[in-house]
């Protein structure tokens, strides 16, 4: 769609932008920084990367040959294989590594081409990086680059877009005292729960404006910006949910979600979670019996996984048993499919020690199924 907001970047603090990233690499999300020269998003993304204790391999695109990622050819015993570089090889040895593809806008059609390929695949020459290691790139825009390009629509739509911009009063604190790395969200291993919640409030959102699925920008800037695809719907979902586990707080949910899909369409997904007017989770679980089972199927699945990621929130017996009770109701009322997801849900959060509750039994065959009991 030609003229939507989709395009516009969304600015937020250098806080909030810094935050996003920390919990997008935690996600395994890509990251696009965009940003003028000389801001400091090398120094950024190091800082995260130590701040999170994971390794930073910096690999500056404009400097690159398409055989730093796409590998080396190398003859052997009359075969061709493509041997990789060092910085994938360190990868595998780091599996938690964070990739830094600097001045990516600057780089040549055809490395643009191959590092589009490790972003997607995982893969530089004949090596496949660890599912676990996180990207991100950094590019000015193309006014502001020497040589610069607008990036194409394929990539463009693998990245979540953040703009950063330092901020005055943090770079003269930084001057005054040292660069001290400031503390960033982190994500806990398990949100399943919160993942649950949000995929309901995205298919909720797109049934009921199913026009938002996809809206390709018709400019070429726009196109090499955040715009909604199944691809960023899907991962929205994803980003929001680690934001949400980690307490981030909504103006990392709302930068890391129009950072994918557009400045517009976040907008009216996160105006349509507010007003879904889900019952409280803390009141479902002291009376089971307040679910509104009569509700939409996308409405009844966001009641139910915000029951199981408050029970996430605050783990215990107590809790989790009253979870399975507010199930059960939906059971009840014939509802057992749209409950199976939480069902699943709350079988990972179990502790080892706990006794398998009653309200389970009604899911007893599609948990064995699942091989979760």
């Amino acid at each position: 769609m030609a003229g939507n907001s989709s395009d516009q970047p969304l600015r937020g603090s250098a806080d909030a932008v810094r935050n996003a990233l920390a919990v997008a690499v935690q996600a395994g999300q890509p990251v696009l920084l965009w940003g003028g020269p000389g801001e400091g998003k090398s120094r950024l993304v190091e800082s995260i990367a130590e701040q999170l204790g994971r390794p930073c391999e910096v690999v500056v695109g404009s400097v690159r040959e398409a055989s730093d990622f796409a590998g080396l050819p190398v003859v052997e015993h009359g075969s061709v294989s493509f041997a990789p570089p060092r910085w994938a090889t360190r990868c595998v040895e780091r599996p938690d590594t964070v990739v830094f593809l600097d001045e990516l806008t600057t780089a040549a059609p055809s490395v643009q081409a191959a590092m589009l390929r490790v972003v997607l695949e995982r893969e530089v020459g004949d090596l496949r990086l660890p599912p676990t290691v996180a990207f991100v790139a950094a590019a000015n825009p193309p006014e502001l680059s020497a040589g610069g390009d607008d990036l194409s629509a394929p990539l463009a739509n693998r990245f979540c877009h953040l703009d950063w911009e330092a901020d005055p009063a943090g770079w003269s604190t930084g001057m005054l005292r040292g660069w001290a790395p400031r503390p960033v969200p982190v994500v806990p291993a398990a949100f399943a729960a919160h993942r649950d919640r949000w995929r309901a409030i995205v298919v909720g959102f797109i049934r009921s404006r199913p026009a938002t699925l996809r809206q390709v920008p018709t400019d070429v800037v726009g196109q090499g910006r955040a715009w909604p695809s199944p691809r960023t719907w899907d991962r929205a979902h994803v980003v929001a949910a680690a934001a949400d586990a980690a307490g981030a707080g909504r103006d990392v949910i709302r930068l890391l979600v129009a950072g994918l899909l557009g400045q517009g369409p976040a907008i009216e997904l996160l105006r349509f979670a507010d007003e879904l007017d889900l019952p409280d989770p803390e009141l479902l679980l002291a009376e089971p019996d307040l679910l509104p089972t009569d509700s939409r199927v996308d409405l009844l699945l966001a009641a139910l996984a915000g029951v199981t990621a408050a029970v996430a929130g605050d783990l215990s017996l107590d809790r989790w048993e009253a979870a399975w009770r507010v199930l059960s109701v939906a059971c009840d009322a014939g509802r057992a499919d749209v409950a199976a997801m939480s069902a699943t849900a709350l079988v990972e959060l179990r502790l080892d020690d706990w006794p398998a509750p009653r309200a389970a039994a009604a899911f007893a065959p599609m948990l064995r199924a699942a091989e979760l009991v």
